[in-house]
């Protein structure tokens, strides 16, 4: 067994593919309208499907917004400096809602963004690498 993807809803389609290609790097893997259903798929990631998990972005047509539930946390992404991540989100009109900082109670270093449609992405900064 492998995990194959998450899946966030999301209410503005070409707005969240451009955070996630444009902003955080990844790749647009493939993307299928349903017309019947009235929704779209749209998976992204920084590899193909067959070499690791991806993000499946899910927009129905009719809907322009989600209440993050209480019990979703975060996706966690490894950078090589989440200072220098964060200032590159930020110069392209991300939202960094936590900078880059070792994290409470041990040393890691990490930081949080939110993509358009306030679903956090946490920055894990990789161990050894630049400050």
């Amino acid at each position: 067994m492998r995990l194959l993807h998450t899946m966030l809803r999301v209410g503005n389609l070409e707005k969240s593919l451009r955070f996630y290609t444009d902003m955080l790097g990844m790749r647009l893997l493939r993307r299928q309208d349903y017309p019947d259903g009235r929704f779209t798929l749209a998976f992204v990631g920084y590899q193909d499907e067959i070499e690791g998990a991806v993000l499946e972005l899910t927009w129905n047509w009719d809907t322009n917004a989600y209440s993050i539930g209480g019990g979703y946390g975060h996706i966690a992404i490894e950078v090589e400096n989440a200072a220098l991540a964060c200032d590159d989100i930020a110069e392209r009109g991300g939202r960094v809602v936590r900078p880059a900082g070792p994290m409470q109670h041990g040393s890691t270093v990490i930081a949080f963004v939110e993509d358009p449609d306030g679903y956090r992405i946490e920055l894990v900064q990789r161990k050894g690498s630049g400050h």
